[in-house]
């Protein structure tokens, strides 16, 4: 049964818990290769550092999953956070058709979030997303362990699509 009193600890996955850059070759042809960059997630290697972050969070807060990667990705998503032994939660993930920026869609969930729950922290490696996090009120833990490349970060605020 889920604690509602316990405040949340909300994760990204892609450079924060999951090492995707084995993924970026797919991102920098042109054009983008979108389906295999994300069929290729179930090979991420977990990030140490994110993921021993996330389970010392667990201890005193309900863990919540928060992505830009599209629906269609969900069972790959839960597939790939079991195996790796992570608290089960509730994971929010783009609408496949949604293409607007990582800042805006996922500041939206945050605040819905944060309506009737405290949001103890976001824990992301995407500086824009941190940046408006911030400045919303939420108390942010900057996920700067992996390198994102340049293509990521573009197709993050751009293209709205991870």
């Amino acid at each position: 049964m889920i604690d509602r009193t316990r405040p949340l600890a909300v994760f990204d996955l892609d450079g924060t818990l999951a090492d995707s850059s084995h993924r970026q070759r797919f991102l920098d042809r042109k054009p983008r290769d979108w389906d295999a960059f994300f069929a290729a997630a179930p090979a991420d290697p977990p990030l140490a550092e994110g993921v021993a972050l996330c389970r010392e969070a667990a201890e005193e807060c309900e863990v919540v999953y928060l992505t830009g990667r599209p629906e269609r990705c969900r069972r790959d998503t839960v597939e790939w956070l079991a195996a790796q032994g992570l608290a089960e939660g509730a994971l929010h993930m783009r609408r496949n058709d949604d293409r607007r920026p990582a800042r805006l869609t996922k500041l939206d969930i945050l605040r819905k979030l944060g309506r009737d729950r405290e949001v103890r922290m976001l824990v992301d490696d995407d500086e824009l997303v941190c940046d408006a996090a911030e400045r919303a009120g939420f108390r942010v833990v900057r996920a700067r362990w992996a390198d994102t490349g340049e293509a990521l970060k573009a197709a993050q605020e751009r293209e709205g699509r991870t």
